[in-house]
């Protein structure tokens, strides 16, 4: 699988992190959105998931420098409104359904600061405020291979879980072998969800139109480091 324009090849070992793997698009959809790139890693969680001291100071240090006036801008710079551009492409208005984040952001303007919530709750949500490229986390034992991205069939439920929701057949999902596991940019399948017996997550993100592969990789970097420092 060739990468999207401006994107390097991502399967191969790193020196400052776990090794990244590029997702599969379904070939209808790498179609209509050649840009589009899943991105994916492994890692390890700690056995403490409290978050340290120095995360809950970086968390109180953006709470400072995002107030309203940054979060009206936020739509004009270029990385947060590629995101609003691809919502629309995919049927959602960016003013109802909030991309990352902007809801990052409000949620921020809403609670008075940026709350801290637990380490891997933590680090996604720094992710996301540092680059504007979202971040999810999904307990690893839940997947069935590599990650991709691909319409919803008929009858399709969100994973494998008995009494799953059920699943808008053409809506875009991230998906392994054999169930979908999260709506793109939307919820989690309920096994997928990580728990305390969690031992290893993967992390992803989604790269779209106009989003250099360089902040995808800040924003996988960012949540990594956060969760087990280099």
């Amino acid at each position: 699988m060739n990468p999207p324009d401006g994107q390097p090849p991502v399967d191969a070992d790193r020196d400052d992190g776990p090794q990244l793997h590029q997702g599969w698009i379904a070939p209808e959809v790498a179609e209509e959105f050649p840009a589009l790139a899943l991105i994916e890693c492994e890692l390890p969680l700690p056995g403490d998931r409290r978050s340290p001291r120095g995360v809950r100071d970086q968390l109180a240090a953006l709470s400072d420098r995002h107030r309203g006036a940054t979060a009206l801008a936020l739509r004009r710079e270029p990385v947060a409104g590629a995101y609003r551009i691809f919502f629309r492409h995919i049927g959602l208005e960016p003013d109802v359904t909030r991309t990352p984040i902007e809801a990052a952001v409000l949620e921020r303007l809403l609670r008075g600061g940026f709350i801290s919530r637990g380490l891997l709750e933590d680090a996604l949500l720094l992710a996301v405020v540092h680059t504007s490229v979202p971040v999810w986390a999904l307990d690893a034992r839940s997947r069935d291979g590599r990650l991709g991205i691909r319409p919803a069939r008929a009858g399709e439920r969100l994973g494998r879980a008995a009494g799953a929701p059920p699943l808008a057949a053409g809506r875009l999902v991230v998906a392994d072998q054999s169930a979908p596991l999260a709506v793109l940019f939307g919820a989690l399948g309920p096994e997928c969800e990580v728990r305390r017996d969690t031992a290893t997550v993967t992390l992803f993100s989604v790269q779209v139109a106009g989003v250099p592969f360089i902040h995808v990789d800040e924003a996988l970097w960012v949540a990594t480091s956060t969760i087990a420092p280099h």
